[in-house]
């Protein structure tokens, strides 16, 4: 991130001819909104906020709180690469906050603000890395998407095959001029479908990485006259579009698997403990449980050292381990509350020192029926989800329910 203050924010828009300022901020489902604002109210956004219609939000639509205002960022200060050098484009992420000031109770960035700060009283920091799958499908001659995927690619293939290999150096480009590293970037296994990997990064900084990253993506994308799409299942029979979460934990600079390991699978098994409570922020869309089940996509609560077709993985990087991930979400959830309650299940599990099953390292295919009726699985429907969060002793708690009521039923309303 840039790290500004208000003043060097303010400096910079002086020095460098920035002409709009844009304030971003999330819905309650995660979907990217903003507003425009000329250089010379930046400094009565930082002050005041700028006031927008609230009702017209998904999530946001409350009589108590009809006067909401956007409250930037500094430090996500941005400038986009894709607009003109000359008369720049620079975009800050917002919080949100009420008429007197207080943060409203369903910014979900705030949520995960909130989070962080309760890992931090706890004594550690959590670190995520992300790998996301999109598709890249042609437009017709009006412009109107289609589902004809741009090329016929497999897994890693290379030019001619994969015909995505430009733009996706055009989007890693772009995200490294806004200061999100990506790793590695690749053709996946489906036509059309392309994977980008970044960097570990704290949690609120991942999430407003993720938010860039799909505005870049279907930007680029626009640009080149195709349409980007991050929907779990777009093509039926088809590889879903994955998003695998890295979780690694720190104490300063030191990775608590090599000096607190018990603390990493203590917070690990809070996550598994209630991954069928949270699974709703992390799969938000009926499609999303089409994926359960199908090319190396989790169905059972299981996890392994090796096996990649498992929920949990915590693999062997150099000899050494170094982090966890989670493979079962999607890329259509809304980053900051999805890792909010990843975070806040891995707490519980720290403070109630909780213990993970043993591991399964069999392959799935050597697994019998009988074998798998000992395993848990994730809800495989939305509706199982949401029945499912609605009745979480976890959820309900008077940390979370209000911000989980608000969710499920914006989600209901809208999804279902």
């Amino acid at each position: 991130m840039s790290g500004y203050t208000q003043e060097e924010a303010l400096e910079y828009v002086e020095e460098n001819d920035v002409r709009f300022v844009r304030l971003a901020f999330s819905d309650m489902l995660g979907n990217h909104k903003n507003i425009s604002i000329q250089p010379d109210m930046l400094a009565q956004a930082f002050s005041q906020g700028i006031a927008f219609d609230a009702f017209r939000i998904l999530g946001f639509d409350d009589p108590k709180y009809r006067n909401l205002y956007l409250v930037p960022d500094p430090s996500t200060l941005s400038v986009l690469p894709w607009r003109p050098q000359t008369g720049r484009v620079i975009r800050f992420y917002c919080n949100v906050v009420t008429q007197n000031g207080t943060p409203y109770p369903y910014d979900t960035r705030r949520f995960l603000m909130d989070s962080i700060r309760e890992c931090r009283d706890a004594g550690f920091l959590v670190r995520l890395g992300l790998r996301s799958e999109f598709y890249l499908f042609k437009n017709d001659e009006e412009g109107t998407p289609t589902l004809e995927p741009m090329d016929h690619g497999t897994y890693f293939d290379v030019a001619p095959l994969d015909k995505g290999e430009n733009i996706r150096r055009e989007i890693c480009l772009s995200l490294s001029d806004m200061e999100v590293a990506p790793r590695s970037s690749h053709h996946e296994t489906g036509p059309g479908q392309n994977e980008i990997e970044f960097r570990a990064s704290g949690a609120l900084q991942s999430a407003d990485h993720f938010m860039t990253y799909k505005n870049v993506v279907t930007t680029i994308a626009a640009r080149n006259g195709l349409t980007a799409s991050f929907e779990p299942k777009p093509l039926e029979g088809m590889p879903g579009n994955g998003f695998h979460l890295q979780i690694a934990l720190f104490r300063g600079a030191e990775n608590l698997f090599d000096t607190d390991p018990d603390t990493v699978l203590a917070f690990m098994a809070g996550v598994f403990n209630r991954i069928r409570d949270i699974t709703v922020f992390l799969n938000t869309r009926k499609e999303s449980y089409l994926r359960f089940g199908e090319n190396e996509a989790p169905k059972y609560l299981t996890w392994s050292h090796q096996n990649e077709s498992r929920l949990f993985r915590v693999p062997l990087v150099s000899d050494r381990y170094e982090y966890c991930l989670l493979r079962s979400p999607d890329s259509m959830l809304n980053p900051y509350i999805a890792f909010a309650m990843v975070i806040q299940a891995g707490l519980l599990g720290v403070k109630n020192k909780e213990k993970l099953p043993e591991p399964l390292e069999k392959p799935g295919y050597t697994i019998s029926d009988e074998e798998r009726k000992k395993y848990q699985k994730l809800p495989l429907s939305l509706g199982e989800a949401i029945d499912v969060a609605r009745e979480s002793e976890f959820l309900n708690d008077e940390k979370r329910k209000a911000i989980t009521d608000r969710f499920l039923d914006t989600l209901k309303d809208n999804e279902l």
